[in-house]
């Protein structure tokens, strides 16, 4: 028997498991199985609360995908940690420190009651990303059925590659997407971004997410077109990101700066589940 809370984050839903007061040992099976929309619980990530590893934090976050591969990043779950932890009486403080595989994140309650989520420095070279290419560029190409995608890369704890497009709403993301996250350039995989730029300071975005294919938001790569766009001079440094489950505000001041990203975090319902 699992103590559950569902979550969602610009509708992306998260199950969030309080894995410190409840023992858990799950399997990549039964990750899949309370994924499962039809017969489980449903959800685009799975994300534990556990006690830290380090000594200046409060907790530790992990993160695992409806396939059930575990991943480092998850922003839009970020913030969903923090409001479940608050809302639980796990903690009481209004900025808290988590580590993650990907390292440490800071969450912070502004007064208007959004999240902001320190999402860290992002990484550019090839090899941090990881990216099977040598030397570090603004743009990368591939070439898949006949069709040249062009894309930015980074890293937010997670791989990002993202693709400029004229009509984000038109784009082929779960064809282009499907293709693109397992291409062999990308030894981890890796989220692709299609950002359609509006203005300087506004950005629609879609993203195909390794492991759980199109979703209504995603954090990091929201952080990630951000970044991408920044360095290709199209952005400024605080832009709002439209996804299709909503808007979130992400600002950046440039390399070896840390993304800073805020938006709303809900739960749903809370529930048990027997496994």
């Amino acid at each position: 028997m699992i103590h559950f809370t569902k979550m969602q984050g610009l509708g992306n839903d998260f199950v969030v498991i309080d894995a410190i007061n409840q023992v858990i040992a799950l399997s990549t099976e039964q990750i899949r199985f309370m994924a499962d929309r039809h017969f489980g619980i449903g959800f685009d990530q799975l994300l534990l609360v556990e006690k830290p590893v380090s000594a200046n934090a409060d907790f530790k976050y992990r993160i695992f995908n409806a396939d059930g591969s575990e991943v480092a990043q998850c922003g839009n779950g970020a913030r969903c940690f923090a409001r479940f932890v608050r809302d639980k009486a796990l903690t009481d403080l209004d900025e808290i420190r988590v580590d993650t595989n990907a390292g440490q994140l800071i969450l912070t309650f502004t007064e208007s009651d959004l999240i902001t989520v320190n999402m860290g420095i992002p990484k550019h070279h090839p090899s941090e990303i990881p990216l099977l290419i040598e030397q570090e560029a603004l743009n990368y190409k591939v070439t898949v059925d006949d069709i040249e995608h062009v894309f930015g890369a980074v890293s937010m704890g997670n791989p990002h590659a993202v693709v400029l497009v004229d009509d984000v709403k038109n784009t082929p993301v779960a064809d282009w997407g499907r293709v693109l996250e397992s291409h062999e350039l990308f030894p981890e995989r890796a989220n692709i971004g299609f950002m359609q730029v509006i203005d300087r300071h506004h950005i629609k975005l879609r993203v195909y997410e390794r492991g759980a294919a199109e979703t209504l938001a995603c954090g990091s790569g929201a952080c990630g077109a951000v970044v991408v766009g920044i360095l290709q001079n199209w952005l400024d440094y605080n832009v709002s990101v439209e996804l299709p489950g909503g808007q979130l505000a992400i600002s950046w001041a440039g390399r070896g700066e840390p993304v800073l990203m805020t938006g709303s975090a809900t739960s749903v319902f809370d529930g048990i589940i027997y496994l």
